[in-house]
């Protein structure tokens, strides 16, 4: 796919082109990113290159990834990264994808990160036809999850040994979002598990 522009009210969503490279750089340093992300550490300047200049043009170019880097419409500050991932599942009768994030520490708590959300998974479920987008991250990791159920995911629960982080195995948490959570219609019938009461 060619990489696309999205905008909301404070954010442009593009993808990073070479000059962002001293900025997710220094965003990475913030321990609480490598900590709950795939982000290498330590963060080198080299790492925030082959991110910015092969990973994510690489991602876009073989469908396999989509990146956008967050960057405030008022000042064109980095506010944080957001991709689609496991997209070979778009191309299956599941149509998924997963949302993974994560905000420079400085902006944390504006709601940015949500705002930017909400408008990748309208572009997911209207544009690349996604009937379920999963969200997963590690056992308490709150600021992820807080961010997940504004933006409209329902927690499923915890996945035991999920994740490995520094050579252990934790559990983490999971969390589903389909269209018809946001009032939006959906190709495939869906056909829910009746309650037991």
């Amino acid at each position: 796919m060619e990489p696309i522009h999205l905008t909301t009210e404070r954010l442009l969503l593009r993808p990073f082109t070479s000059s962002d490279v001293p900025a997710v750089h220094a965003a990475c340093q913030d321990p609480d990113i490598p900590r709950y992300t795939s982000v290498p550490s330590p963060y080198t300047p080299e790492d925030a290159r082959a991110f910015v200049e092969a990973k994510c043009p690489d991602g876009w170019r073989d469908d396999s990834m989509y990146t956008f880097g967050l960057f405030s419409r008022e000042d064109a500050r980095l506010i944080g990264s957001m991709c689609l991932v496991r997209l070979a599942e778009l191309r299956t009768p599941e149509r998924q994808a997963e949302l993974g994030y994560w905000t420079a520490k400085e902006a944390r708590g504006h709601g940015y990160t949500v705002e930017a959300a909400r408008e990748v998974i309208r572009w997911a479920f209207e544009d690349l036809g996604v009937e379920r987008l999963e969200w997963y991250a590690e056992a308490g990791n709150e600021g992820s999850r807080a961010v997940a159920l504004k933006a409209g995911f329902r927690m499923e629960g915890t996945m035991r040994s999920k994740i490995v982080y520094n050579g252990t195995r934790r559990d983490a948490w999971v969390g589903s979002l389909l269209p018809s959570d946001l009032g939006r219609p959906t190709h495939t019938p869906y056909l829910p598990f009746p309650e037991r009461g």
